[in-house]
């Protein structure tokens, strides 16, 4: 083609149009989402509403290059186009949209986790970092087997190969894998986080982290127990944190030489020592049983704390008011005795620090 012919035809005017119209409706989409933004803001800032923030911190994060790209096709539909460019374009038109998608839904997934680590709450940050790498990693996956299906690229094989791979990886990291599911599950159902005191088996501590493969807990006695994720959830676990308050039971014996309306005192004394102490509600005392060398008597009472401390000062509170209530009472604490008869025979000889008691000189 020469230059005479290059300038005669309509080729300049065809692309001047086409890079006017590009430029308009790129400037136009860019203002329209800026202005949805901002509704957006304005929206999530009066109702607090989660959702209204995400749309607009996504549509803020439209890719400019995408934009143009659409843009640029758009105008391209306008003004006549070129032989050969029409399959060209539909395919241009699905891989930018797919592109885009992916990239709002990548947004997405991104916010979300910050909102997560943001709200103040105690999370396992493994849990959120794994569901989030995953949703994008399924993201991307999902479109680029779309845009190779829309080129024509038999993604049937592919698929079957990625299937055939997983399966053979899960088999090989069979235990690996269950404790990443089991701190997934750990994530999102919250039988405990960071922070609670559990006791399960002989281990009783405050978690400390929660990994991708194990759990590690602080104990009482100072050291650091590392216990991987699925032995952790295949156990019964006691979570002492949320624990609102404490049923406490406990019992106490008096002697047998105590009369009936001591017993009968003992009740109501101890009922009235319990009401007397702070963060304590009485629930019931009994005289029990007849045991070994004592009149048992059994005492329920809850404690309106889940903290063991102050559990333990209302215990001593209450076990010092039944001290100075049984004196005062004139009642004596049990304890054990054994009453030996002998039948006949004499009494063994008795030494003390090895010498034989003298035998009285009258007994000869």
């Amino acid at each position: 083609m020469s230059w005479e012919a290059l300038m005669e035809n309509n080729l300049w005017v065809s692309l001047g149009t086409v890079l006017l119209i590009t430029l308009a409706c790129y400037w136009l989409l860019r203002t329209l989402l800026l202005l949805v933004s901002r509704r957006l803001d304005k929206l999530a800032a009066n109702s607090r509403v989660r959702l209204y923030r995400l749309i607009a911190e996504m549509f803020r994060n439209t890719s400019r290059i995408l934009l143009f790209t659409f843009s640029l096709m758009f105008a391209m539909r306008m003004v006549e186009p070129v032989t050969g460019w029409d399959r060209l374009m539909s395919h241009g038109w699905f891989i930018a949209l797919a592109f885009q998608i992916a990239l709002w839904l990548d947004i997405a997934a991104r916010l979300w986790m910050e909102s997560l680590t943001r709200d103040g709450k105690t999370r396992n940050p493994v849990t959120t970092t794994v569901i989030g790498i995953m949703v994008r990693i399924l993201v991307w996956t999902m479109t680029l087997l779309s845009i190779l299906a829309n080129l024509g690229v038999d993604i049937t094989a592919m698929v079957a190969s990625l299937g055939v791979g997983g399966i053979a990886i899960a088999l090989a990291l069979q235990t690996l894998l269950s404790d990443v599911f089991a701190s997934l599950a750990i994530g999102v159902d919250k039988p405990f986080e960071i922070g609670d005191f559990v006791v399960f088996g002989e281990v009783a501590g405050t978690i400390e982290h929660i990994g991708l493969k194990t759990t590690r807990i602080r104990s009482l006695s100072g050291e650091q127990v590392v216990c991987a994720n699925a032995d952790l959830l295949s156990q019964i676990v006691h979570n002492y944190k949320r624990m609102n308050t404490r049923r406490i039971v406990f019992k106490f014996g008096i002697t047998y030489s105590t009369p009936t309306e001591k017993v009968r005192e003992v009740g109501a004394m101890v009922r009235r020592i319990i009401e007397e102490v702070e963060n304590a509600r009485f629930d019931r005392a009994h005289f029990f049983g007849f045991d070994d060398s004592q009149l048992t008597f059994e005492v329920v009472y809850i404690v309106q704390t889940s903290d063991y401390n102050k559990y333990m000062d209302i215990q001593q509170e209450i076990n010092l008011g039944l001290l100075q209530g049984v004196r005062d009472l004139g009642v004596q604490f049990a304890f054990p005795t054994r009453s030996i008869e002998f039948v006949g025979g004499s009494l063994p000889e008795v030494s003390v620090a090895g010498v034989p008691r003298p035998r009285d000189a009258a007994n000869g």
